[in-house]
């Protein structure tokens, strides 16, 4: 017999967060927290070459990208009204 009352009968609660969901996260911010107190460690077992590729690769996560602002012809600019 199926549900056609459109009202939700047992299951979480709206709001409710899945117990799974919070303990994996739980689970991997821990693991993530203890390799990035060992990184330094980690990165000076590294040759030059191989340390400055993998800081280029964490570099996105520390500094925001800059992207390229694209100028189109007819569009004001703000020395226009200097």
């Amino acid at each position: 017999m199926s549900n056609n009352t459109g009202k939700k009968f047992g299951g979480r609660k709206s709001g409710t967060s899945n117990k799974l969901t919070l303990e994996l996260r739980t689970l991997l911010k821990n693991v993530v927290h203890k390799e990035l107190e060992l990184l330094s460690d980690h990165l000076s077992k590294l040759d030059e070459r191989e340390r400055l590729d993998m800081l280029i690769k964490l570099l996105q996560f520390t500094v925001p990208k800059v992207e390229a602002i694209n100028f189109q012809e007819g569009e004001p600019t703000f020395w226009d009204n200097m």
